[in-house]
């Protein structure tokens, strides 16, 4: 077996795996774990056969430290709230099984190559595929609002500060009983004055968090997700038990969502079989210059 069918291996199995990510988080609004899991023991275990074939420990050296670097990098993302946890699992996998740059002579896949990682080309590629499909998104829950109707200064203003903060505040989130919260689900600011509240929140080893409303004189606190993992299981009981004790209001507010592993796959294969879009675009740029 030469290095060109391992490296062929591992390109289908990624995509396999991650079309797999993509199907549950579309179904079920969440990545296995232990998929995520099984794509870094894969690429830990072909990368490190790689490495005994070649007498070179270059290849399981770079899963690992990609592995490494990209979980850092997405699980800070991740805090931003730019992605969930399945993401950032997903990417981890890619980059421990494909660590650099492709070459498969009889395929003949000589993508353009990044300056960085190629799972960081995945990242990047999948980041500039779903920005199109935010936007037809967001547009396509403006016009079932009936947003343009009831704000028609949008239309003429879409890139106002203001515009976008209504689009932000109404087009992207949504209110809904605390009873009908699920697991995942990201919680905007909910504000309180009731100490217990707090008491019960900062017990919770969940992903809440409560702060001090200097804001607004009305409210002492407010809690929220503070990543974009969402409400663990733990959260989501706990509050459906303080709202049936009345201590919680009826509703509360949560981020509307839609899964990302779709783009993580087309970001995947342009990258596979096309190479890296910010790269291509900086040398075409650099062509016409």
């Amino acid at each position: 077996m030469n290095f060109s069918t391992i490296f062929l291996i591992q390109i289908i199995i990624t995509i396999l795996f991650s079309i797999c990510a993509a199907i549950f988080d579309v179904r079920r609004n969440y990545v296995p774990d232990l998929l995520c899991y099984v794509m870094v023991v894969f690429g830990l275990g072909s990368n490190l056969i790689l490495s005994v074939i070649s007498n070179n420990i270059k290849f399981i050296l770079a899963s690992f430290i990609s592995m490494v670097i990209t979980y850092t990098i997405t699980y800070l993302l991740w805090k931003l709230e730019m992605w969930g946890g399945g993401d950032v699992r997903l990417f981890t996998g890619i980059a421990t099984v494909i660590p650099s740059g492709l070459n498969i002579d009889f395929l003949n896949i000589f993508p353009v190559l990044s300056i960085y990682p190629f799972s960081f080309s995945v990242v990047v590629n999948s980041i500039l595929v779903s920005f199109p499909f935010l936007v037809i998104f967001v547009t396509y829950v403006m016009i079932k609002k009936d947003m343009f109707k009831s704000n028609t200064d949008i239309l003429f203003n879409i890139f106002n500060v203001n515009s976008l903060k209504i689009i932000m505040d109404n087009a992207l989130n949504k209110t809904v009983p605390i009873n009908d919260l699920k697991e995942g689900d990201i919680m905007n600011n909910y504000y309180f004055s009731n100490g217990e509240i707090k008491e019960l929140i900062d017990s919770l080893d969940g992903n809440l968090e409560v702060h001090e409303n200097k804001d607004d004189d009305e409210f002492k606190y407010y809690f929220k997700s503070f990543s974009a993992g969402g409400l663990t299981s733990k959260d989501v009981i706990q509050l459906k038990i303080m709202q049936a004790q009345g201590i919680l209001k009826k509703d509360a507010s949560v981020k509307i969502s839609y899964p990302y592993t779709p783009a993580i796959v087309a970001g995947l294969m342009i990258a596979v079989f096309y190479g890296d879009i910010m790269m291509l675009v900086t040398k075409n740029l650099a062509l016409v210059i």
